[in-house]
């Protein structure tokens, strides 16, 4: 009986040390591996069509666009092959479900050849839209000035 005792003892001392142990591992390494590590940005791809403008329209045109969160930094490039003509305007529309028109939040400046890139800085409440899937790229032509190719960011 007495044997037991102590084996029963020793078990539960060991096991308590080991979960100590473990614990401390734990706290000490994710916590040396966050500062080590920097926050990793989102990165998103969108796909870009003419069945997902509102309403959709006939263009062959397609496109991705590559959009990322960088802190309060949102960045894009933008392919795109096909379209009825030249690209007139790109823009970050929201916010709005798929299927649902908005407003223009984030113009695209400079040329609108392929491959369109930029950056802006956006607020915390359009960063949560964004992420939420309430945001679109859209690019416009001539042929379709309310949007020839679109994809919602999510």
């Amino acid at each position: 009986m007495t044997v037991r005792r102590f084996a029963l003892t020793t078990l539960i001392a060991a096991s308590a040390v080991a979960f100590a142990g473990c614990s401390m591992m734990d706290s000490s390494s994710s916590s040396s591996s966050s500062m080590a590590k920097p926050m990793m940005s989102n990165m998103m791809t969108v796909p870009l069509s003419a069945r997902n403008e509102v309403p959709p329209n006939a263009s062959g045109g397609s496109g991705t666009a590559k959009v990322e969160l960088d802190g309060s930094v949102v960045k894009w490039t933008v392919t795109y092959d096909g379209m009825s003509g030249p690209v007139t305007a790109g823009h970050i529309h929201g916010p709005a479900p798929a299927g649902a028109n908005a407003g223009v939040v984030i113009p695209f400046a400079g040329s609108m050849a392929s491959p369109i890139t930029g950056s802006a800085t956006v607020t915390a409440a359009q960063i949560a839209d964004m992420k939420a899937g309430l945001y679109y790229v859209n690019l416009h032509t001539a042929a379709n000035p309310g949007g020839e190719i679109r994809g919602q960011v999510k």
